[in-house]
């Protein structure tokens, strides 16, 4: 299972609230990175450039264009911001401060 808490430890928000999908071993698919970016309005909202694969492959000194990034999603689950966390028709992706403040505001 994934560690939610491990993200959002110390803030009130528990693995046992969610449905977990640990997209390590259970990858994530094309409708389901649709509908996320549906939610958030870009694959590029979705993408994280923490992965170490990001350096790895140049992707830093390239244009990326929307069709790239849910291409890389899909390919390797780390350009996946985590964690992803759907409440009814909102999302929230990443651990940044805000948008943890804004989940625990979604879930109280």
């Amino acid at each position: 299972m994934y560690d939610l808490a491990g993200h959002y430890q110390g803030n009130g928000i528990t693995e046992k609230e969610f449905q977990m999908q640990d997209i390590k071993f259970e990858k994530i698919t094309p409708a389901q990175l649709d509908a996320m970016k549906k939610m958030t309005g870009s694959y590029e909202a979705l993408f994280s450039r923490r992965a170490l694969r990001y350096k790895e492959l140049g992707l830093k000194d390239k244009k990326l264009e929307e069709r790239d990034f849910r291409k890389y999603i899909l390919e390797e689950y780390t350009f996946l911001k985590r964690p992803v966390v759907i409440i009814e028709d909102k999302i929230f992706a990443g651990s940044e401060k805000k948008t943890v403040e804004a989940l625990k505001k979604a879930v109280k």
